[in-house]
């Protein structure tokens, strides 16, 4: 590292982390220096990389959607954007949709999302269940009130290679990354302002300003300055599994059953998973899948949903966190009160990839200007955290 003093360090590298340091070394406004540390540079256990890695429009919530159409339109150009010497990940982009299914029970949530989502721009269709037959014949429709398709700018895509073209162009930038960990942060004398960040290397560094982008860890970088947040680790076993049976030949949209039941496709195999039951915080050291879940209440709901699933075999699994925010499954995002050079970017719940471009750039705007330039995301602000307010995500997986 060039010196022991930087304008901006950044806890944590994975997608958001990155994402932050990107859109800092890409305006031309800011011209402080960047400093990275992640103790991983393999990423193996990041959320971002052990994420299904997908991307929607359908929320509830007017901010959620904005941010991910955002990133629809910050994705389709992804080349030109983090291009280094005319090269750049490639995404491979898949615009699969989403179909979120509905019993009568949910179907007034799912009309009053969908108004929403028109309203926002999204482009969606809410389907009854002789329209869900039609498009797709291989679903059981008998229990069904209706369904809620995306029709454009839905799907999967590869989570590494899109935090690997923010790292690329953020280090062609001249952003630094550290191989380290934050051990402490130290306050100044009125504790009111972060002065250092303390590494396990021994190393204090200066700072202006610190990130915490730590994923299913910031709540314990938030205790060094503290601060309580809400954000724990929670475990998602992911299966990934092959049919002997053709579904028509089309793409399976991910599709998300009223038992929280989610598949999709993932050529040429599935993905499914389904939230624990009882769906509680882990250590986050603990990435052992849970393969009880598979027997007693993925499969079962498959073969109900999607009876061709009764001949499948599961071809191989893992697990990963939600950096989970107990409040109200919403992102903290943005300055904390007591401790204003300290910014979140935290507990997104499972939405942390697909938001990444958008909540990068909105830190960046707040380092640089002092305040959103683009969107505005104060409502997803600390402040709410401290009341106790809970800022509500409806559709959250």
């Amino acid at each position: 590292m060039n010196s022991g003093s930087w304008d901006t360090v950044i806890v944590g590298g994975a997608v958001i982390g990155s994402s932050v340091a990107y859109w800092l070394s890409e305006n031309p406004d800011y011209d402080g220096t960047v400093l990275v540390v992640e103790p991983d540079p393999t990423y193996q256990r990041a959320s971002t990389t052990l994420s299904e890695a997908s991307i929607r429009h359908q929320f509830s919530n007017p901010i959620n959607i904005a941010l991910s159409q955002f990133a629809t339109e910050f994705l389709a150009d992804f080349h030109t954007h983090v291009e280094v010497d005319d090269e750049a990940p490639d995404l491979g982009f898949r615009d699969t949709g989403y179909l979120f299914l509905a019993t009568e029970s949910g179907m007034e949530a799912m009309r009053e999302n969908h108004e929403t989502q028109v309203a926002c721009g999204a482009q969606v269709a809410l389907l009854n269940p002789a329209e869900l037959t039609a498009r797709f014949p291989y679903l059981f429709v008998d229990d069904l009130a209706g369904g809620s398709l995306g029709l454009r700018h839905e799907g999967s895509l590869d989570a590494y290679s899109l935090m690997r073209g923010f790292q690329g162009r953020a280090r062609h930038n001249g952003v630094e990354y550290a191989t380290d960990r934050v051990v402490d942060l130290a306050l100044n004398d009125a504790g009111n302002r972060v002065a250092g960040v303390e590494l396990a290397s021994g190393r204090m560094v200066d700072c202006g300003w610190v990130v915490n982008c730590a994923g299913p860890r910031a709540r314990w970088i938030a205790e060094m300055v503290g601060l309580e947040l809400p954000v724990e680790p929670r475990i998602r076993s992911v299966f990934s599994f092959d049919c002997r049976e053709s579904l028509g030949g089309s793409l399976l949209p991910l599709t998300i059953d009223p038992c929280g039941l989610h598949v999709r496709t993932d050529p040429p195999h599935y993905l499914t998973g389904v939230p624990p039951d009882p769906d509680l915080e882990v250590d986050p050291d603990d990435f052992r899948v849970r393969h009880d879940e598979w027997e007693e209440q993925v499969w079962p709901a498959l073969v109900h949903r999607i009876p061709a699933f009764e001949r499948i075999g599961v071809t191989h699994t893992w697990a990963g966190h939600y950096a989970y925010n107990t409040l109200d499954q919403n992102a903290v995002v943005g300055p904390a009160g007591p401790v204003p050079n300290f910014l979140f970017a935290n507990g997104f719940s499972g939405h942390g990839l697909q938001q990444s471009p958008g909540v990068g750039r909105a830190i960046s705007e707040l380092i640089t200007y002092g305040e959103y330039q683009t969107l505005d995301l104060r409502e997803l602000g600390y402040d709410r955290i401290l009341r106790a307010e809970p800022f509500v995500e409806r559709s959250v997986i």
